[in-house]
């Protein structure tokens, strides 16, 4: 990638970072409520308390200040990397994260560990299957799998591998026993949209001139679609990594929060229903970050499968 497209991304990541924050900021701050108020009357204290030490502990927060003010101020310490403390906790938004962070990577990366060779193996299954029946059902699988909900998932697994069998853990953090059902749970939309993308890149593939090239030439059809059509095929996929990110962070929303384990997604469950500005927004920056992050590196990968893609810019 040269300087002056890599500019230009950092450009259009920058005002992604920007427009989430942004965002982000409007809507929490048209809730009808405040977090000062939710705080109080969650600790019990609302009742007790006089307006004059609620409007302390809103100036305590600068949310006595316009809007406008609170916006400048929070963007400004956004910019400098400091995304303040919470208002529930009082601890600093970026600790929070940093401790939240490893679980939900290792959730999310225990199910992309399932999900990339289950997807895949339909895909390739669905592609060499000779019987008409066996590949429309694998073909359908997928659509099935991505119309699940997340929850939904999570509970018949939790109902049929923990409380009949009690083969695994139903809850909680501890050991890798308990990251199987979650990682389950976020693997099976997850396997859908790669074999679902995967499957129909095969097919396309498959009826290009070269290939048919090959295959006059008498290439055997298993090495013919795992030398040449998929490593073409590859390439939508490739392009799919930014929305499976979004999707394994979204879905880690509801998966610690069905099985009550500690990371992002539930950090960014409580943080919500609390109305904890500065913990909302370091979340929706974490998850726009990372989301850029895995396109720049895609734009960086796409000349290594087709050099002929470094020649143009990917629509």
């Amino acid at each position: 990638m040269t300087l002056g497209p890599l500019a230009a991304r950092l450009g259009q990541a920058l005002f992604v970072l920007w427009a989430a924050f942004s965002l982000s900021f409007v809507i929490l701050y048209a809730l009808p409520s405040d977090p000062v108020s939710i705080m109080l009357s969650q600790s019990g204290e609302m009742s007790a308390v006089d307006q004059a030490q609620v409007a302390a502990l809103k100036a305590r927060y600068h949310l006595d200040q316009p809007l406008p003010v609170q916006y400048a101020s929070a963007l400004w310490q956004a910019v400098r990397l400091d995304l303040g403390t919470s208002i529930q906790s009082g601890k600093s938004v970026l600790g929070m994260l940093a401790a939240a962070l490893p679980a939900t990577a290792a959730l999310s990366l225990a199910a992309l560990l399932i999900a990339l060779p289950l997807g895949v193996g339909i895909a390739l299954l669905a592609s060499l299957s000779r019987r008409r029946s066996v590949r429309s059902a694998l073909l359908a699988a997928p659509a099935v799998g991505v119309s699940l909900p997340t929850f939904w998932v999570g509970l018949l697994l939790l109902q049929g591998l923990s409380f009949k069998l009690h083969l695994l853990p139903a809850m909680g953090n501890q050991g890798l026993a308990s990251l199987v059902l979650p990682a389950l749970t976020l693997a099976i939309p997850t396997a859908a949209m790669i074999a679902q993308v995967l499957a129909r890149s095969i097919a396309n593939v498959s009826h290009q001139p070269f290939i048919d090239a090959l295959r006059s030439k008498g290439v055997g059809r298993l090495r013919l679609l795992l030398v040449h059509v998929l490593h073409n095929a590859a390439i939508p996929l490739l392009t799919l990594s930014g929305s499976l990110i979004g999707n394994l962070l979204a879905g880690a929303v509801v998966t610690e929060t069905v099985f009550s384990r500690d990371g992002i997604g539930r950090l960014a469950q409580g943080a919500v229903s609390s109305q904890d500005i500065p913990v909302v927004q370091g979340v929706v920056l974490l998850a726009a970050a990372l989301y850029i992050l895995t396109n720049l590196l895609v734009d960086l990968v796409y000349p290594l499968l087709d050099p002929r893609l470094s020649a143009r810019p990917r629509a």
